[in-house]
Order: structure tokens, then sequence, then C-alpha cells
């Protein structure tokens, strides 16, 4: 009887008061009855509603929003206890991973198994169109075929893990053609690999268009590609554009092709922190084999390039790179016996390296041991470059300077239309584009503060991480955990406040410390308007509208839902209507923060590339996006 009426005491300590709504984003009082009702106190959800109560003070009823407990952990009582019981073993037990990878939206691994799709020789000319198709392996496909072509569209795209796999594809084809149209988009953590592709082959075409665009750490592997093909030509047009992390390998590519053409274009383009590795790369080709390399690695940001034994002994033919990491921001490219002992070819740089922040570019043995008319030219080339064992004789520098901030109007096709706009755009009436808000993200939880606090986070603990989710050194998953720590880990900019958050109390914590305790927490209803014209409807501005500052906090990818938040100086947050352009119905009630000064940005950020001006001289909005958030002091 005493401990039932302990009991009692607490739940209704707990629940005490009423609460009131606040626009559409409190519990209502309704829904708070039916939360008491259904919810145990000792439940994660209820932890963090008395956490809530405890650490935001406002003069007006302020309840949590719906939409910021719905990220709180949905364990049990009993999962929560017997987690927090296992937290105390000492190492970490397999048992606690597996308590712990059983708890829902979760993501422990990024490494699913994948079915095998076996096709046998084919010599027929039967095309194959794949579409709306995902995730399966593929061994001997093709291969010997005469003519004909496979099709590959709308493959693997929009999954969270993407891992398709092709060996043995068109070997010893003919006049056989391999096309793969939005292969892989907007995707988290793809692993694609392409083993002996093409070789032997004779004539035909490889086509790969819009591959893996807007992809969260991609893995791409090309291995034994296209070797002693004769005349068989490949495009890459929007290849890896709009990554993010990741790394792209194309290991003896091209060896002993005789003839052929290969095209990138828009290769990396607007990606962030790629890694591309060229190793063996165009050996011992003879005859006129042509590649071309255009808007290489363009506006990307850190991008690190390598070139090993790149042309090497190759007779006749051209190499050319056009536009090669341009306004790319730092970053590192590495060309390693480049072009050497070749005879009679040439390689022409065009546009070379005008970072706005310069990198390191490094060339060892370019060009050594060239015989013949070989001829190397470079226009238009960045500062900061290193040479080192290049041939002297028919090498050219023209135009050597560092690149200088342009407006960067001619660019704006790399920029989403919508993603960043003018404080003048907020009014009621106007018609604008809206941007893809739509989270991508695998959908995960928050753990409890008293879980999150006690797990390994730290690049100098990433052993530890990498056992407690059973992450094997190379996987997808222990890429994710080395870039979210990468990020996390990386030094804040000139007046940031940054930190990385696992649990919504924590978040609390940081929001509260940079702003006060008297704070609310706003995001975008929903993604109703993403990619269309939509209309402006009424607009308020938090603050009365007038310069705050704020915490905007953005999800990163890991196994448990995790965000980066940092402190945001002078900026004007607003909430708006969003209207449907043709029946002006309402159909979204939309977040947006204008940051008023810009000085501190870089001249080639894609809000400048939008909107053409250079930074400090205009104000740059955004909307905030599915599942991010932004914290203000309540007015």
């Amino acid at each position: 009887m005493k401990i039932h009426f302990i009991f009692l005491l607490f739940s209704l300590s707990f629940f005490h008061g009423s609460v009131v709504t606040i626009g559409n984003e409190g519990i209502t009082e309704t829904q708070e009855y039916s939360f008491k009702q259904k919810t145990n106190p000792f439940s994660p959800k209820a932890s963090l509603i008395r956490y809530w109560n405890t650490k935001i003070s406002n003069k007006l009823p302020n309840p949590i929003p719906n939409f910021f407990l719905s990220k709180a952990s949905p364990l049990t009582p009993q999962h929560y206890a017997n987690l927090v019981n296992l937290l105390k073993q000492e190492p970490l037990s397999a048992n606690f991973h597996n308590s712990l990878c059983s708890t829902p939206y979760l993501f422990c691994s990024f490494d699913h198994p994948s079915q095998y799709y076996q096709s046998k020789k084919s010599t027929t000319k039967n095309d194959a169109n794949f579409a709306l198709y995902s995730n399966k392996k593929f061994a001997t496909y093709g291969s010997s075929r005469l003519g004909g072509v496979d099709s590959f569209k709308n493959y693997s795209n929009g999954l969270n893990t993407n891992n398709d796999s092709f060996k043995k594809y068109s070997t010893t084809s003919t006049r056989h053609s391999g096309q793969f149209n939005s292969y892989a988009e907007n995707g988290n953590v793809a692993n694609t690999n392409f083993t002996s592709y093409s070789s032997g082959s004779s004539s035909g075409t490889g086509e790969f268009k819009s591959y893996d665009k807007l992809v969260n750490d991609p893995n791409l592997g090309f291995t034994t590609y296209d070797s002693s093909a004769s005349n068989h030509k490949l495009s890459f047009a929007s290849y890896g554009n709009e990554t993010n992390s990741g790394s792209e390998s194309f290991n003896s590519y091209g060896k002993r092709v005789r003839s052929g053409n290969s095209d990138f274009t828009n290769y990396a383009v607007s990606s962030n922190i790629l890694q591309s590795s060229f190793t063996g790369y165009g050996e011992l080709g003879t005859g006129s084999a042509n590649d071309s390399f255009t808007s290489y690695s363009f506006n990307g940001n850190n991008p690190r390039s390598t070139f090993k034994t790149y042309g090497a002994g190759s007779i006749s033919g051209s190499d050319t790179f056009v536009s090669y990491r341009n306004r790319a921001n730092v970053g590192d490219d590495s060309f390693q016996s480049y072009g050497s002992k070749s005879k009679s070819g040439a390689a022409s740089f065009t546009n070379y390296g005008q970072s706005f922040n310069e990198g390191n570019d490094t060339f060892t043995e370019y060009g050594k041991g060239a015989t013949g008319k070989t001829a190397i030219g470079f226009k238009i080339y960045g500062l900061g470059r290193a040479f080192k064992g290049y041939n002297k004789n028919g090498v050219s520098f023209s135009s050597y300077n560092n690149f200088t901030t342009s407006s960067g109007k001619t660019v704006n096709k790399f920029v989403e239309r919508g993603k960043f706009f003018r404080e003048s755009m907020l009014k009621e009436g106007n018609v604008m584009v809206m941007p893809d808000i739509r989270d991508k993200m695998p959908e995960r939880s928050f753990l409890p503060l008293s879980i999150s606090s006690k797990l390994p986070f730290s690049s100098l603990m990433l052993e530890d991480i990498k056992k407690t989710f059973h992450a094997r050194e190379g996987s997808a998953t222990a890429r994710v955990i080395k870039n979210a720590l990468g990020e996390c880990e990386r030094a804040p900019s000139v007046g940031e406040t940054k930190r990385c958050v696992g649990s919504a109390e924590a978040m609390v914590d940081f929001a509260v410390s940079v702003l006060g305790p008297n704070v609310v927490v706003k995001t975008t209803e929903n993604v109703n308007g993403s990619k269309n014209s939509v209309m402006i409807g009424k607009v308020y501005g938090i603050n009365g509208g007038k310069v705050t500052k704020s915490v905007s906090c953005h999800q990163t990818l890991y196994p448990y839902l995790l965000y980066y938040c940092h402190s945001v100086p002078k900026v004007r947050v607003y909430e708006a209507e969003i209207l449907d352009l043709e029946t002006k119905l309402k159909i979204n009630h939309g977040v947006a923060i204008c940051h008023i000064d810009t000085s501190s940005w870089g001249p080639e950020h894609g809000a400048f590339i939008a909107l053409g001006s250079e930074p400090g001289k205009i104000e740059v909005c955004h909307w905030i996006f599915e599942n991010d958030m932004t914290w203000t002091i309540a007015s």
C-alpha cells in the first residue's frame, strides 16, 4: 500500500498542471490526457518532458512541441533499464550491442547483404531494361553479347543503403551498349562496384548519366575496367555530383586500350569531401585513345583526388582536363607518374585548380621519360603548386595566376532553385520556388541522455565505437561513423559555437547554454510545396522581426539520431504560410532564417552563386528543412 501511495504522489506531481496550445505545435489538453493514459512515467518520453519543464522557463506557457517529442527514444521502461544495467559492464558485452540495436529507430548497420543476380551468357540481341530495380548483384552479365543495349533507369534510387555489384559485365562483347540513367540517386551510403567491366570488348558504348547524384557517403569502385577493349567509347555525365563525403576509385582503367574515348563530364561537381582515386589509368594505350575530363570536381568542398600511374607508356592519344578543380575549397590533388614514358601524346590542362582557398597539388614524375612530340600544357593555373621530376621539354605554363572572385552568375545551374533567397521575398502574395526540403536520411530516434552520454564518441575512441556497433574496418558503417566524428570534431568557424548532440536533453542543454532558458524551437511543418512554385501567405517575424541570434540544428548520419548544432548570430527568423499556387489554400507552415551578416562567408558560397553577390553585401535566407530545427529566444 505504501509503495502504491508513493507512486500515486509521483504520478500526480509529474502531471500537475494543464498545458495550453500555442499555434499548432504544442500538446493540446486532449493530447495530454491521452498521453497520461498511455505513457509510462518511467519511459524516455516522460523523462524528456520533465527535463523540458525543468530547463526551459518562459514567461508564456511553452509546451514541448510534438515534432521534438517524437524524436525521443521509444524504449520501453524494461528495455531502458536493461540497457542501463548492461552499460555498467566493462568491456561492453555482445548483449549490449544486441539490446541496443534492437531498439526501434536505430540504424546500427549500413551494410545490408544483397541477393545475387546471375545472368547466363547471351549472344542474342534481346535488350534488358531495368527500371525501379534495386539492391542486386550482377555476375557474368551480358558477356560475349553481340549488339544490343542494356538500360538501367531509376535503379536503387532513394535507398538508405545501396549495395550493387557488377562482375564480368559485358566482357568480350561486340557493339554492346550499357546505359546507366538515374542510377542510385538520393541515397545514403551507396556501395557500387564494377569489376571486370567491358574487358576485351569491341566497339559499343557505355553511358553513365545522373549516376549516384545527391548520395550521402558514396563508395564507388571500378576495377579492371575496359581493359584490352578496342574502340569502346565510355561517357560519364553527371557522375557523383552533389555527393556528401565518401570515395570513388578507378583501378586498372582502360589498360591496353586500342582507340576509343572516355569522356568525364560534370564529374563530382559540388561534392563535399569526396575522395577520388585513379590507379593504373590508361596504361599502355595505343592508337588514338582520347580521354577528356570536363568540369571535374568543380565547386567542390575539400575534394581529394589521386592519380597514380596515369597514361603511363601510352602511344599517341590525348588527355584533356577542362575546368579541373575550379572554385574548389581547399583539398588535395596528387599526380604520380603521370604520362611517364609516353610517346607522341598530349595532355592539356585548362582552368586548373583556381581554388578560392588554396589546396595542395603535387605532381611527381610528370611526363618523365616521355619521347616524341609529347606535349603538356597548363593554362590559367592556380598558385601554390609543386612539380617534381617532370619533363621540362614540351611542358608549357600559360597565365599562371591565382583565382579572383566573381559574381558567380554563370554557374547558377549548380545551385538548386529556391535554396537561397532574399529577405524581400518573404512578403504576402509573392511567388517563389520551394527547394526540395525532404529529409532523405533513415528514420532514427535519439537515445536517452543517460545512455548516449556513456557511449564512446571521439575519434580517439574509434575502435571502441566500431565494437559497439560491430562495424568492420572498411565497412559502410565504419565510414559513416568516421565521417560523423570528423564533422563533429571540426574546429568551429570564427565566432561559431558548435556541438554534436545524441539526445534530446543534450540539445536542450546546448540551446539553453547559448540563448538562455527563455527559448522556443521551430521547424517547417511538412514537406508540401517541395520542388514547386508556391505563394507566400501571412508572414510572422519571431521576436517581432528584430535581429536576434539562434541555434540551428542539422541531422548527421549516424546509427542513432545525431544533430550538429551551432550558434547563428545576427539573424531574423520568420514563420510563413505556404499556399498552393493554384488553389491559394494553405499547404504548409514554413520556418525561414535570414542571415544578416554574411561577411565571414566564403566568396564562392552557393548563396552568392545563386543570388549574384559577394560576402557582406547582402543578407541570405533559407528554409528550415524537414527534421532540422532552429531555436530562438521566445518573444
